[in-house]
């Protein structure tokens, strides 16, 4: 008897292990901390340059005069 039980035992948990191996996880994959925070600074580096390029026309004469300002001290 415990041989018979053993062996439908494994046969279960390989069959298990198949099921659990076919279903599809609707989890998103998991993302590090590390990577989040850089995707964020990635992100806010491209709404800084979306947002400076149509402020870029209207300052740009500024900054090159304040670049000269403090090249000249």
């Amino acid at each position: 008897m415990n041989r018979k039980k053993k062996i439908n035992q494994t046969l279960k948990s390989k069959l298990k292990k198949m099921n659990a191996k076919l279903q599809n996880s609707n989890k998103p994959k998991y993302v590090s901390k590390a990577e989040r925070a850089a995707i964020a600074a990635k992100e806010a580096e491209a709404n800084l340059a979306v947002s400076g390029e149509s402020s870029d026309e209207s300052t740009s004469a500024n900054d090159t005069d304040s670049i000269a300002k403090s090249e000249t001290k």
